[in-house]
């Protein structure tokens, strides 16, 4: 088993595309790093880079302690694991697996072994006399994994693998993979797209926005604490709602909220100037029911998504503008099923413990962690 080391990790294409800056960090030895972000934003780079598949432009890359910038993808001792699923189409599973093993010359009987301990963890014993053509997207997606544990590699990387699936069987393979994790007990690197995906399955996440690395943090960290407005609304779903306001003495006032102290949130002073323009970030489920509240405000509701153990509402202040986009909506989340009716009104207020505060200029969050 190994962990990885990055240091400084540039990635640059011709015509000056810098597609990864400046990238540094530690993965512990069995840890499951998530990397995430919108698409272009250099996490298959990265991960490209590791397995060395993509020249390093600048920069050093450790597997454990050797450094591996110059070092063939065949003899970096890592399996990678790709979005399609690259499988032999003339070979039936059992030689899909085992292929990789025969080039490097592994005797038969510890091939077989190998071949039959993955398939066993991953429940496809029964598929082995079986073509790609004759599987299911998942089982073939099983296979794809089999042959890269009985690799028995020191870091499995993983870009996108569960892109191609359904969303009920990318759920039970989201299961299936950190289940794998957990027997194998080895680093695992992922990459997706899907924030969810990255939540419930990384011991870390990094997430990155055109080629920088916006945070890295542990997955309830990144709910709780991000870094900038980018992190507080790429993390969340549906996603944080923003208001752009202003601090004056000790207060903000909200619009549609009215004023609320400063007082009452743990703001950095150190990152707090007279006057100064600021972005107010409360998520979906921290908007509640006002019922007694002092500080609340009618909305109209335009939108409802009922999706029976919670209530999705899409809100304006004002019910005369018909044509407002979905993007420029309030968005609440509701953990009872309510019934509630398109243009009606209700009351709401927000949970003023949950509040982010981030610098309109800079978009870096203001509240201490």
């Amino acid at each position: 088993m190994a962990s990885l080391k990055l240091e400084k990790i540039n990635k640059i294409y011709d015509k000056n595309v810098h597609a990864v800056k400046d990238f540094s960090m530690e993965i512990k030895d069995k840890e499951f790093i998530v990397f995430v972000g919108p698409s272009g934003c250099g996490k298959s780079t990265i991960l490209r880079m590791i397995a060395g598949l993509e020249e390093i432009t600048s920069g050093k890359l450790f597997i454990g302690s050797n450094m591996v910038n110059d070092v063939e993808p065949k003899d970096r001792d890592i399996a990678m694991v790709f979005q399609n699923y690259a499988l032999y189409p003339h070979m039936n599973v059992y030689e899909n697996m085992a292929f990789g093993l025969k080039l490097r010359k592994t005797p038969k009987e510890e091939i077989h072994k190998r071949v039959m301990d993955a398939s066993k963890i991953l429940g496809i014993t029964e598929l082995l006399e079986r073509k790609p053509r004759a599987m299911s997207g998942g089982q073939r997606q099983r296979v794809a994994l089999g042959r890269a544990i009985v690799r028995d590699p020191k870091v499995f990387l993983l870009d996108e693998p569960l892109s191609n699936l359904d969303a009920k069987l990318r759920t039970q393979m989201r299961t299936e993979i950190i289940r794998l994790h957990q027997k194998l007990k080895t680093t695992f690197v992922y990459v997706t797209h899907d924030q969810v995906e990255a939540m419930t399955m990384g011991t870390r996440i990094v997430v990155l926005k055109d080629g920088l690395v916006q945070q890295i943090d542990t997955p309830m960290n990144l709910y709780n604490y991000p870094a900038n407005k980018f992190v507080a609304g790429f993390i969340g779903t549906p996603p944080m709602n923003f208001f752009e306001t202003q601090i004056k003495g000790d207060q903000i006032e909200l619009p549609g909220f009215g004023k609320f102290a400063t007082k009452t949130l743990n703001i950095s002073k150190d990152k707090l100037n007279k006057d100064m323009k600021v972005v107010v970030g409360i998520r979906p489920e921290n908007i509640e029911l006002a019922k007694n509240r002092s500080i609340k405000n009618k909305f109209f509701i335009r939108i409802v998504e009922s999706l029976g153990s919670e209530t999705i509402v899409y809100l304006s202040l004002n019910n005369k503008d018909i044509s407002i986009d979905k993007e420029d909506l309030m968005i609440a989340k509701f953990s009872d099923t309510l019934n509630l009716i398109v243009g009606d009104e209700i009351d709401l207020a927000f949970n003023l413990d949950s509040v982010h505060i981030f610098d309109a200029e800079t978009g870096v969050s203001v509240l201490k962690r």
